[in-house]
């Protein structure tokens, strides 16, 4: 019973991380259509920002934190003002998009190894010192009830902003269809370059709840990139909400799928799951509106 609850527990801590990459990912595809691999590369930015400014300027946890948040969604703002948006006006289609991505991807994450070099950084002010809650036997951390209960908030925001706001109206009127949504007055371009910066912001997030949570290392964002494409195509593609289906869902399989195994295995698990999804159900659980 304890071992269940605790796989359950981990599974939806999983989930929760998962779901921040995916709805910031879902969320850009959604008005881009083209796979913004640089999305996992602003996990870490928004890890390290914190780190810059907590650990090395001395900021409290309060300042830094939204510094770290705003600083990863300005340079996703950024990627699409000064690469992706150029682009998008000379036709290039989403392969040279994706490239170009990937080039963005590699870079930053070389200027953050650079920068703040490749050993394993620690943003936690209180290791040692970590406060657990037991339920039904499965253990839980104080950061890990903050993942979640932060996950669950942003997607509240997050669902105000895109059903109750005009700014969200707009950018579903882009997703649904850009050209279109043009011909009817709505600024395009403008508003995909609110939606990189919302959907950065979220991924910075999400990079520092896992540095708070686990540590940084410059490559991190390349796992939190694939598990959050896995859980948004398992999902679905360009549905903000069914990529984070998608991530509770692979947290779920991920963590039970290794019950009698090795933990080695979570990652096969993963894309075993992807596979099954591409092969028998490419649209995802949910199809996208």
């Amino acid at each position: 019973m304890g071992i269940a609850v605790q796989l359950l527990l981990n599974g939806i801590i999983a989930g929760a991380i998962y779901a921040l990459v995916a709805l910031g990912f879902n969320l850009i595809y959604g008005a881009t259509k083209f796979f913004n691999l640089a999305h996992g590369a602003l996990t870490a930015v928004g890890g390290y920002a914190v780190f810059f400014f907590a650990k090395l300027l001395g900021f409290s946890a309060v300042a830094a934190i939204p510094l770290g948040i705003a600083v990863a969604g300005i340079i996703g703002w950024l990627l699409n003002l000064g690469i992706y948006q150029p682009l998008r006006m000379r036709k290039a289609s989403n392969t040279v998009l994706l490239v170009a991505s990937l080039g963005a991807f590699i870079v930053i994450q070389a200027l953050i190894a650079i920068l703040f070099t490749s050993q394993f950084q620690i943003i936690s002010q209180n290791i040692g010192e970590i406060k657990t809650y037991e339920i039904f036997g499965g253990i839980i951390t104080q950061t890990q009830l903050v993942i979640l209960a932060t996950t669950l908030a942003i997607m509240a925001v997050l669902a105000f902003v895109l059903w109750k706001t005009l700014l969200g109206r707009m950018i579903r009127a882009i997703s649904d269809d850009a050209e279109v949504a043009a011909i009817i007055g709505i600024p395009a371009e403008r508003i995909i370059g609110y939606v990189f910066l919302i959907g950065s912001a979220i991924a910075g997030l999400g990079g520092i709840l896992v540095g708070y949570e686990t540590g940084l290392e410059p490559t991190m964002g390349m796992s939190l990139l694939l598990k959050g494409v896995i859980a948004s195509i398992i999902g679905g593609i360009g549905n903000v909400f069914g990529g984070v289906l998608g991530a509770f869902l692979l947290g779920f399989i991920e963590n039970f799928g290794i019950w009698k195994i090795a933990g080695q295995w979570k990652d096969a698990i993963a894309f075993g799951v992807l596979i099954l999804f591409l092969l028998f159900r490419p649209q995802g659980i949910l199809r996208r509106r």
